[in-house]
């Protein structure tokens, strides 16, 4: 009979218990934003690049232009996409105060739909990590 008990307050306890873990976890992966003064600042030209309707097969690619207009050299340490369909490449040396680059994003134009992806990008700026999206419609 004890063992009974047990079981159910294990089973009871145990989905709470864990979703109480994911909440846990999911907050601690945000990093906070940096309080230096000094550090780098990420400024986008835009964040959303809408492909509108484009035809199987075509260029997939586009870029997001930025500037560092912080005060000490910016860092990209990663550009992850939401999926394998997209792939992002970015300047892996540094940026300097008052200069510009591009993180340019290629996606697989060959699936035929609605495009809807994101990238985060990183890095030692004061906003560590935002989110660049592309969307558009690929048609046959």
């Amino acid at each position: 009979m004890r063992i009974n008990k047990t079981k159910k307050i294990l089973l009871i306890l145990f989905p709470f218990l864990f979703g109480l873990n994911l909440l846990f976890a999911q907050e601690m992966t945000t990093p906070p934003p940096i309080q230096d003064p000094n550090a780098p600042e990420i400024t986008f030209e835009k964040i959303v690049y809408d492909y509108g309707t484009i035809k199987k097969e075509s260029n997939g690619t586009c870029e997001f232009k930025f500037k560092n207009t912080g005060r000490t050299p910016l860092i990209l340490s990663g550009a992850k996409a939401s999926c394998g369909c997209t792939v992002p490449s970015w300047p892996t040396e540094p940026i300097a105060p008052g200069r510009t680059g591009v993180i340019k994003v290629t996606y697989d134009t060959k699936r035929i739909g609605v495009i809807n992806k994101q990238i985060i990008v990183t890095s030692n700026a004061k906003t560590q990590s935002i989110v660049l999206t592309i969307k558009g419609n690929v048609i046959e």
